[in-house]
């Protein structure tokens, strides 16, 4: 029965896979023009484009326009890691991390604001860095909106954690700033899943759902180990309150070793475009041996693949989609 479930899922996934080379912590955004926005981690860590399509399988071939290139000196040098890309009072913004032009793991989280209609238009302004509690490494920032308050959540290495990184969460006060009187800890790698090759919990997504809010996270090193956890609260819980989010013990979302697709993760959600299915966009390598750094391989390529949902009203993420795209780098 499992096998022709995910026989019936892999037909109802209508998507190239994968659908965009080379491009990791895909973030897509279906705004109110009718286009799908696409942005994403550039293998060479050194600027941020934009992209956009009427639909998603059009944004495989839609022209990148880069918008901003890190700097020669100073902060916002390096290490130009996972854009996102959102409209927030009728602004855009791109949220993204940067290390040093001299330090490049002085990773810190900054924003660009864009007043044009068209984000692949208009001038980015530099917002510049979002500040935590702490000035340490910290990165993957994402943002939400729950009845009437905006809020953000990140990973950061925490002052007290033998580790890499947790996810926090705090309100906002301007789209580029956080209260950081407000800011806690949601999750810390804790199980064996979490710890692999590094402890990470990082590159957190929301989606709302049936009376519950659902963050997925990614987990451990960017090798075939990185994988996808959960949280979930409820829609009318206090979610500045840690204990208002259930962790799913095991991941939610792994490698295939069936469908020779490894360390998926950084994901985001969409819809299609009458809003009726939604989508699940993640990063994925074809191969499961790295030489070196995983950080230098620069196969994580977005994935798009159908958003199932059980009938207790959870997210079904099934399992990554093997490959139907011929000719690129295995």
């Amino acid at each position: 029965m499992a096998n022709a479930q995910n026989s019936s899922k892999e037909k109802s996934n209508r998507y190239t896979t994968p659908l965009i080379l080379q491009r990791a912590d895909p973030w897509v955004y279906r705004h109110t023009d009718g286009y799908y926005y696409f942005t994403a981690t550039v293998p060479e860590y050194d600027r941020l484009e934009v992209r956009r399509a009427k639909t998603i399988e059009g944004i495989k071939n839609a022209e990148p326009k880069v918008v901003w290139r890190k700097h020669e000196t100073g902060e916002m040098g390096s290490h130009i890691w996972a854009p996102e890309l959102h409209f927030v009072n009728g602004k855009w913004y791109i949220y993204f991390a940067a290390g040093g032009a001299e330090d490049v793991w002085a990773i810190r989280m900054y924003v660009l604001e864009n007043d044009s209609a068209n984000p692949l238009e208009g001038e980015w302004v530099e917002k510049g860095q979002t500040k935590t509690k702490w000035e340490t490494f910290s990165l993957d920032a994402t943002t939400f909106e729950h009845r009437g308050t905006r809020y953000m959540v990140w990973a950061q290495h925490p002052p007290d954690m033998d580790g890499n990184t947790a996810l926090f969460i705090a309100e906002m006060d301007t789209p580029w700033s956080i209260k950081q009187e407000t800011q806690v800890e949601l999750t810390r790698p804790e199980y064996e899943w979490e710890k692999q090759l590094f402890k990470v919990n990082e590159g957190a997504a929301v989606i709302k759902r049936d009376g519950k809010i659902f963050m997925t996270y990614s987990a451990s090193g960017t090798n075939h180990h990185y994988s996808v956890g959960l949280l979930t609260a409820d829609v009318d819980a206090d979610l500045l309150d840690p204990e208002s989010w259930k962790k799913s013990p095991k991941p939610v979302f792994e490698s295939s070793e069936e469908n020779g697709i490894y360390g998926p993760g950084h994901n985001s959600f969409t819809t299609t475009p009458d809003g009726s299915t939604d989508l699940f966009v993640y990063h994925a390598r074809s191969y499961k041996e790295i030489d070196g750094d995983p950080l230098d391989d620069p196969n994580r390529h977005t994935r798009v693949q159908v958003l199932h949902w059980n009938e207790d009203g959870t997210p079904d993420f099934g399992v990554p989609l093997p490959d139907t795209r011929s000719n690129f780098d295995k």
